[in-house]
């Protein structure tokens, strides 16, 4: 697996499907800031509808919207549909992940822990979204909603420095003093083999 994070502002985003699995996943997509995101839902779906306004689309997108799509993700389409849906999608190069079936994605969706612009992330390539999920809640344990306010201070700090003409080397070095001068985290335990 490589680690990416995705700009939804820079890509053409959408959704096929439908219920509440789907409806979990477009609200996971309007949280990450895909604002244009299209929602195509195979059967009438009312909160899908309300949710996605004036980007609901009824049906599954055809050859023409395919192409303008770069990443899509399917919900809750019976698995021969589904199948078919990503194959067609992958002639026309798009980024396909259809829920729970890994024989059809080209990439696994992670369990996220948001906190302002901090993004946590855990994958375990689909073989066990269960797991991803306990160790997620684990991290929202550690990492709680003050993250947002120290990353923005952070970043803000970071901004600074790079106006006053540090180097990557020296930001590095200043953004680990200032994590340590604040104790936000815990020095690393010594590797144990």
């Amino acid at each position: 697996m490589i680690p990416v994070s995705l700009d939804p502002r820079a890509l053409t985003v959408a959704l096929a499907g439908h219920g509440s699995a789907a409806l979990r996943r477009w609200r996971l997509l309007q949280e990450a800031g895909a604002a244009s995101a299209i929602c195509y839902v195979d059967e009438p779906d009312p909160a899908l509808e309300a949710e996605a306004g004036s980007r609901y689309r009824s049906g599954v997108p055809d050859d023409a919207a395919l192409a303008a799509i770069d990443v899509l993700w399917v919900v809750g389409i019976p698995d021969d549909k589904a199948g078919a849906l990503a194959a067609q999608a992958r002639r026309h190069k798009v980024l396909v992940n259809v829920e729970d079936r890994r024989e059809h994605c080209f990439f696994h969706n992670t369990a996220e822990l948001r906190r302002g612009s901090l993004l946590l992330t855990v994958s375990t390539g689909g073989r066990s979204p269960g797991l991803a999920q306990r160790i997620r809640a684990h991290l929202a344990q550690e990492f709680g909603p003050e993250w947002a306010d120290r990353l923005q201070a952070l970043g803000d700090k970071r901004d600074e420095w790079r106006q006053g003409g540090d180097d990557l080397p020296a930001l590095a070095a200043k953004t680990e003093t200032f994590v340590k001068q604040n104790g936000w985290l815990a020095e690393p335990a010594p590797h144990r083999e």
